[in-house]
């Protein structure tokens, strides 16, 4: 393991939603190349804990606050600790997410609210508490947004998670226009099915079904979302901004 590049040493990032599935193979990521990862979770004290021990044991600092991502001060607050106890912020991961699927006329209200909540205004109360600091580095800074494809094309039976990540697309390209002179790049991983929890509770038969739909006829594995996500966070990404990148096995060719 010490033998190992670490291209992120010295540098902080902060991780949305990575006691699970992307978040967690993210944050992993993350901490094997060197940098110190903050990251938050919802309920489980326990899965948090267990994260931050596996990131400590590569090396680096870790940082696990309870937060509500869908909270304006939360959100800030947690970044001010991060900058604190950290010391510095380069890198943000706006990863969590839930979903609430149902076809428009049997949806809930509150399953819209919620996931818009999360999904894209947690994306853009973490942006803009963490830009406050990422403005301010001589080095600048790396947001990543993880969209979807479902933001791209579209999915039935999703009009709340299609429309909180396809807002997330135009929350990266906006964003990316205004802090570009400063060089902080602004970009959106649009994800197809990656084998998580999440994508384990579809129903067998429809699962398979959309699997069949890719190209590459199989889901993706969290480690490689992990490392496309690490190389646009990376300095060899640096004059890529405002950008989605489709990492889903063709799937919305």
């Amino acid at each position: 393991m010490s033998n190992e590049p670490k291209p992120f040493a010295g540098r902080a990032a902060v991780v949305t939603g990575a006691t699970r599935g992307i978040g967690r193979a993210i944050a992993v990521e993350l901490a094997r190349r060197g940098a110190d990862v903050a990251f938050n979770y919802a309920q489980s004290a326990a899965a948090a804990e267990e994260l931050k021990a596996e990131i400590e044991a590569l090396g680096v600092r870790a940082l696990a606050a309870q937060c509500d991502v869908a909270g304006t001060e939360a959100a800030a607050e947690m970044v001010k600790q991060v900058k604190a106890e950290l010391g510095r912020l380069d890198f943000l991961v706006n990863n969590a997410g839930i979903t609430r699927d149902n076809l428009i006329l049997r949806m809930k209200e509150e399953d819209w609210d919620a996931v818009i909540d999360t999904n894209l205004k947690g994306a853009w109360n973490f942006a803009r508490a963490a830009l406050r600091h990422m403005l301010k580095n001589e080095s600048g800074g790396s947001v990543l947004n993880i969209s979807s494809i479902s933001g791209v094309v579209g999915m039935g039976g999703q009009s709340n998670y299609s429309a909180s990540k396809a807002g997330m697309i135009g929350l990266t390209k906006a964003l990316a226009r205004e802090v570009a002179s400063r060089n902080v790049s602004v970009n959106a991983l649009a994800l197809g099915l990656v084998a998580t929890d999440m994508a384990q509770a579809l129903d067998e038969a429809y699962r398979q079904k959309l699997v069949e739909q890719i190209p590459m006829g199989r889901l993706a594995d969290p480690s490689e979302v992990a490392r496309i996500a690490c190389f646009l966070l990376s300095d060899d990404a640096r004059y890529i901004t405002g950008q989605v990148i489709q990492a889903d096995g063709g799937m919305a060719m």
